[in-house]
């Protein structure tokens, strides 16, 4: 930091604490810059402060005696001359001016306070400089996210996530809910290539450095066709309650219709009940009659498609084969029928 004398003898002491400021940032780096009966100790470097965006800033210089007047200078601008205060800034203010001591304060320090700030006295005898330069840090925050998002299975996805701050921060994504390490990126960018329904769910941004972690999420939806569990055949005595189920995994959740054979089944057709919850539909009969036996078929849709289960409602006497949707029935006349048969083929 190179410092320039300047007698005041010849000009007011606001105009040249002007001009010492201005030659002091036009002189070339490097250069050192002496006035007659000035000591190099006489301009002072202080270590550089670093302190948070949005805290207070205390600038503290010495005085000593046989001072005639104190400023504090920011770049180009007189902050205080003496106690006069020359910043319209409503956050600087004088804290402390005596002969030991000129201290002002800058509360809510932002970034555009960064620089070198100076504190310059004029002795009888000749002008000293104290500087000192401020560094503001701040801490990261997420100014551009992508917006939660809808897509099919099967589709590309790019999700974005950008941030400022001092030092610049650190960018990462991962899958946050539900939790999965191998799904993860250590940059602004994470692709997700021909997604599965598996990985639909929230996924973090962190942005960090030095001073703080700044985080949020993305929810991510995928849509995908409907898929139907096996229906499970149900046995029911005449005159009983019955009760269909089907179970259907889509994403939109899909909507469901009932059939028998070819015919469609509406709530409250025949004195029987359609109930759809979520992936769930009952089909319920509440007096089964011997008509109401037979193969049901339950099908499951959404926007990206169809599936279908079978189920057979049956009664006593019917021996079911798995839960294929079929049966065979063995009668007591198809039981004489087999007796017979064996009878004959003795002879």
């Amino acid at each position: 930091m190179k410092m320039v004398a300047c007698g005041c003898c010849a000009a007011s002491w606001r105009r040249c604490v002007v001009m010492s400021l201005r030659l002091l940032f036009l002189l070339p780096a490097g250069l050192p810059v002496r006035s007659q009966g000035e000591s190099q100790s006489d301009n002072k470097q202080m270590d550089n402060i670093t302190i948070r965006q949005g805290e207070t800033l205390f600038l503290s210089c010495l005085q000593g005696d046989f001072v005639t007047h104190t400023a504090w200078l920011n770049r180009s601008s007189i902050l205080y001359a003496g106690e006069d205060k020359w910043s319209v800034d409503p956050r600087v203010s004088l804290v402390t001016l005596n002969q030991d001591e000129f201290t002002i304060k800058i509360e809510d320090v932002d970034l555009t306070d960064e620089g070198q700030y100076i504190c310059a006295v004029q002795t009888s005898s000749r002008p000293r400089t104290t500087s000192v330069h401020i560094i503001v840090q701040v801490p990261p925050k997420i100014v551009n996210l992508s917006k939660d998002l809808v897509v099919n299975e099967g589709s590309n996805v790019t999700l974005m996530c950008l941030a400022n701050g001092k030092p610049e921060p650190a960018i990462g994504w991962r899958m946050l809910s539900p939790s999965d390490d191998s799904l993860s990126s250590d940059s602004e960018v994470l692709e997700i290539p021909f997604i599965s329904r598996y990985r639909a769910g929230v996924y973090e941004c962190t942005a960090s450095n030095d001073i703080a972690v700044d985080t949020q999420t993305v929810e991510l939806t995928v849509n995908y066709p409907p898929s139907v569990s096996d229906g499970r055949d149900v046995g029911v005595t005449l005159g009983q309650r019955g009760v269909l189920q089907c179970e259907a995994d889509a994403v939109p959740e899909a909507d469901f219709e009932w059939y028998r054979d070819d015919r469609r089944i509406f709530n409250g057709f025949d004195g029987i009940e359609i109930e759809d919850a979520g992936a769930f539909s009952k089909l319920t009969f509440f007096n089964v009659s011997e008509a109401d036996y037979g193969n049901y078929t339950c099908v499951a849709i959404n926007k990206l498609g169809s599936a279908n289960t079978s189920i057979i409602l049956y009664g006593p006497g019917a021996v079911q084969d798995g839960n294929s949707g079929t049966s065979t029935v063995f009668t007591p006349t198809c039981l004489l029928l087999v007796v017979l048969l064996q009878l004959l083929l003795k002879f």
